[in-house]
C-alpha cells in the first residue's frame, strides 16, 4: 500500500513519522490484510489490532528470555520469566473480547507465542536444569513435552468453533508449563542451583513429570476454562477475603505453592475420571424393573 492510499488519519496515528517514511517502510514491510464480519458483510482491512497483540508480544518476549537465561545457567529467572509469559498470555484474549479487537491474525499469533514460551521454553529449561545429564532418555522426555505442546495447540486451532468455551480438551500449556517451571524453580530454591547440582534420581523424577505433562495435553480429560468467570460482576465479600488468603499462602514459598496448585489442577481431571470409573453402578429401581 502506497502513501497516496493511506488516509490521512491512519498517518496521524503514527507519530514521528512522516508520508516518505511510511512509504519507505510499506516497501519493506507488506501490510497484513484479513477479511471481517461489519454490519452483516465481509469486508476486508488492513493493519492489525495493536493492544492484545502487544501482551501477546510480552508473552513472546517472555518466553523467548526463558530459553536466554537457562542457557546462560540462571535458573531462577527462566521460570519466573515462564510465569510471567502467562500473565501476558492471559491478558491478551481478555483484552481483545472486552475491546472487541478480536482478529484471525491475533488467533495465529496468540498460538505461535504459545508454542514458544509453553512449548518449547518449558522443555529447554527444564532439559538444561535436570535432564541433559540422564541422555536419549532427557531429550526423549523434553522432546515429548514439546511435540504434545504443538499437537495440542494444533487441535485446539481446529476445534475451537466446536469445543465447549467452559472446558479444555486436554491440560492447557500455560498450565503445563507452570508445572514444569515451578519444579525448576523449587529444585533451585532447595539448592540445586547448577545443572550440575541435580543428582541423577531427582533428574529420572522431573523427566518422567515432563513426560507426563505433555501427555496431558494431548489427552481427551477434561478441564475447566474459567473463561466464564465475570471480573467486572459483583460478588461476595468472602470471595475478596479468600483471595487475600490466597496471595499470602503464595508469598510464604511461591515456587512450593505454584507447583502444588498447577500440579493439583493437572491432576484433578484424571483422578476425578478413574474415580467415575470406579464407582459402581447404582442398580435400577425395583419398580422401574417391572
Amino acid at each position: 500500500m502506497t502513501d497516496k492510499h493511506m488516509p490521512e488519519a491512519e498517518k496521524a496515528q503514527i507519530p514521528g513519522l512522516d508520508a516518505d517514511d511510511l512509504a519507505a517502510l510499506e516497501q519493506l514491510v507488506e501490510d497484513h490484510e484479513e477479511e471481517v464480519l461489519e454490519g452483516g458483510k465481509t469486508v476486508r482491512r488492513r493493519g492489525v489490532y495493536l493492544l492484545p497483540n502487544l501482551f501477546t508480544t510480552g508473552a513472546l518476549f517472555a518466553g523467548f528470555y526463558a530459553v536466554v537465561a537457562a542457557l546462560k545457567g540462571d535458573f531462577e529467572a527462566a521460570p519466573i520469566a515462564i510465569f510471567f509469559a502467562m500473565v501476558f498470555d492471559g491478558l491478551d484474549g481478555r483484552v481483545a473480547r472486552l475491546t472487541n479487537t478480536s482478529s484471525k491474525f491475533g488467533a495465529e499469533y496468540d498460538s505461535l507465542s504459545d508454542m514458544v514460551s509453553f512449548g518449547v521454553a518449558p522443555a529447554l529449561v527444564m532439559f538444561s536444569f535436570a535432564l541433559q545429564d540422564l541422555g536419549k532418555f532427557g531429550w526423549s522426555a523434553a522432546f515429548v513435552y514439546v511435540a504434545c505442546a504443538a499437537l495440542r495447540l494444533a487441535r485446539f486451532n481446529t476445534r475451537i468453533d466446536s469445543d465447549d468455551g467452559n472446558f479444555f480438551t486436554g491440560l492447557a500449556s500455560p498450565a503445563a508449563a507452570a508445572v514444569v517451571a515451578s519444579a525448576v524453580w523449587l529444585a533451585h530454591d532447595l539448592g540445586y542451583v547448577a545443572a550440575g547440582d541435580v543428582p541423577k534420581e531427582l533428574g529420572v523424577v522431573l523427566a518422567v513429570m515432563t513426560a507426563l505433562m505433555g501427555s496431558a495435553m494431548v489427552a481427551n480429560f477434561k478441564y475447566p476454562s474459567f473463561k466464564g468467570l465475570d471480573f467486572r460482576g459483583r460478588v461476595p465479600f468472602v470471595v475478596i477475603f479468600i483471595i487475600v488468603i490466597v496471595f499470602s499462602l503464595v508469598t510464604l514459598h511461591p515456587p512450593a505453592v505454584f507447583l502444588a496448585t498447577f500440579l493439583v489442577y493437572a491432576l484433578s481431571s484424571p483422578v476425578l475420571t478413574l474415580v467415575n470409573r470406579l464407582r459402581p453402578v447404582k442398580p435400577a429401581d425395583e419398580g422401574e424393573q417391572k
